[in-house]
């Protein structure tokens, strides 16, 4: 069973995120989400809120599990058994820091690997931050993330934005 992992912070997951998931799935036998605890972002959604958006926005995947993490990927990778970290490049703009990443990944556990995924062209220009920044000026980002996610977000910066 070749298991990959598809990191990220996901605040908030986008349909393109579901995307690379559901392509991820052809390809490989299981794949986990993991919701990285990074400190350095200050992230909309809390870990537990990004995981439970994850998990409802999924709901009937096969051969999917959702986790949250901390530390060094690759060791993450590494104690789940995962034989590749799936990584999205929307652009070219991406791509030097997902080398650099990759090549350090590789250099501390080469027996793991990165795999590139394009999104489909709907999605080529999504980001998270940018949906967010779309519904705090109160835009629509409907048809860009699941329906739980657009609910999610109005609440959050819709509140915001009236104080």
């Amino acid at each position: 069973m070749k298991l990959a992992i598809y990191p990220g912070t996901f605040d908030p997951v986008t349909n393109g995120h579901l995307d690379l998931v559901k392509r991820g799935l052809r390809i490989f036998d299981e794949l986990i989400i993991a919701v990285a605890l990074n400190p350095r972002k200050q992230p909309l959604f809390g870990i537990e809120e990004r995981l439970a958006l994850i998990r409802e926005a999924v709901r009937g995947f096969g051969r999917l599990r959702i986790e949250s993490f901390d530390g060094l990927l690759v060791e993450y990778v590494a104690e789940r058994g995962g034989a590749a970290i799936i990584r999205g490049l929307r652009a070219v703009s991406d791509f030097e820091y997902e080398m650099q990443m990759a090549l350090m990944n590789r250099r501390m556990a080469n027996t793991i690997e990165t795999v590139f995924m394009m999104p489909s062209e709907e999605y080529s220009y999504l980001t998270s931050t940018i949906v967010k920044e779309v519904v705090s000026f109160g835009g629509s980002v409907k048809g860009l993330v699941p329906e739980n996610v657009e609910e999610a977000l109005q609440r959050r910066l819709l509140c915001r934005r009236k104080t």
